[in-house]
């Protein structure tokens, strides 16, 4: 299959690899053609480490099959399938969508990368809308396989399972969003999760460090293999009723105190900023990003063998 890569950013780049890991050939466009350029630098740096980190075995065959191209025509010219990973910007969405509905072959799918926007906000008025949706990944998606699949109202369920069947073939762990929502599914848990830590360190009971230390060595240590909800099925005798029944009062008063909407304080950022940097200097972050890839390399690499 051809797939068509549309922005070279770092989401771009981790969409590069997993098609070209899954035998595909890819054409990869940025409207800065030196981004292009730098793109394909560091995908050479990220498919060496996955070769080191025994995720593939044939790095020069998979670097091969990406191709950056000068213009969107060349990278939608014979695509089965196109990836647009461009910044989050409603306008930008509705302008590339236009252009790629315009260029591409009427059977292509056009698939966004956008984190939070609705498909329907920016594909209503295409003629080819039927054939557009969401797969929103978790970055970098060769490490993190889970793909939100979200159509709008007038995808096509032919079009869904399409964009199903594409990321299952290449190892990705697809998730269909029966109805389109901001943010998906993965987002508001995240946010739900950020949004009572922030407001956790803001109140005093707890600091950055210890915040994360409760989850890493805590409730993330299950998540890297089970859900909330096998979690809680496992943690009580009779399973999830038997769970929900023993601490739904303990729940429902807590959530008395968890229903603020309001912005995260700049007072409270300031706090986690400082607390943050302090514990990792800022010229660091880049260091502790590569650190934590090849964390998630390992541990890739433990749930592949654990699955044989």
């Amino acid at each position: 299959m051809n797939i068509a890569i549309v922005g070279s950013g770092l989401v771009g780049q981790a969409w590069a690899i997993v098609f070209a890991r899954g035998g595909h050939q890819v054409n990869m466009w940025d409207g800065d053609p030196a981004a292009v350029k730098h793109a394909q630098t560091l995908i050479a740096k990220q498919v060496a480490d996955l070769f080191a980190a025994g995720l593939i075995t044939d790095p020069e065959g998979l670097i091969g099959r990406i191709k950056g191209v000068a213009t969107l025509e060349e990278a939608l010219a014979d695509a089965q399938y196109a990836q647009e990973s461009l910044p989050e910007r409603l306008e930008t969405k509705k302008e590339i969508f236009s252009r790629m509905d315009a260029l591409a072959a009427p059977t292509a799918v056009l698939a966004s990368s956008t984190s939070s926007i609705p498909a329907s906000a920016f594909t209503e008025n295409l003629a080819g809308r039927a054939r557009c949706l969401i797969a929103h990944p978790v970055n970098p998606p060769y490490l993190v396989p889970v793909v939100e699949i979200c159509g709008a109202p007038w995808t096509d369920a032919s079009v869904v399972q399409q964009a199903w069947d594409v990321m299952e073939g290449v190892g990705q762990k697809p998730v269909k969003i029966h109805k389109e929502l901001k943010g998906f599914v993965l987002n508001r848990l995240q946010g739900a999760l950020l949004r009572e830590a922030f407001r956790l360190v803001e109140n005093g009971y707890v600091d950055a460090e210890g915040l994360d230390v409760t989850v890493k060595e805590g409730l993330g240590l299950r998540w890297s293999f089970m859900g909330p909800f096998e979690t809680i099925d496992l943690n009580a005798p009779e399973g999830l009723a038997d769970y929900a029944h023993r601490f739904d009062e303990m729940y429902q008063a807590m959530s008395l105190e968890q229903t603020s909407t309001e912005h995260w304080s700049e007072d409270v950022i300031q706090k986690l900023e400082a607390q943050r940097r302090s514990l990792l200097p800022k010229d660091k972050l880049l260091a502790r990003r590569l650190w934590r890839d090849r964390r998630l390399m390992a541990l890739a690499a433990h749930k592949k063998s654990a699955e044989k």
